[in-house]
């Protein structure tokens, strides 16, 4: 997994924790919401401060964008329609 990889699946699995949307994410840290999308893709080289804002809107350190996925993690579930978290 490249950084850029690593940085989108972090953020995703950050953000479906939380149970926020990314609509709701972007707004929280001022970018657009296509742009969350792109990083969560893995389509984006991002810069430190697009990080910074991302992860004081979850309110995370910078560095858990670089945290490597265990051998039996799964990618983060989508959300469910609607952009709330599902009940369990």
């Amino acid at each position: 997994m490249d950084a850029r990889e690593l940085i989108g699946w972090n953020l995703r699995k950050l953000r479906v924790e939380r149970g926020l949307s990314q609509e709701r994410l972007a707004l929280e840290a001022a970018i657009d919401r296509s742009y969350v999308g792109r990083i969560e893709r893995g389509e984006e080289n991002v810069t430190i401060s697009v990080l910074e804002a991302l992860s004081r809107a979850l309110n995370v350190k910078v560095g858990a964008f670089f945290q490597e996925a265990g051998p039996d993690e799964s990618r983060p579930a989508p959300m469910r329609a609607g952009r709330k978290p599902g009940k369990p």
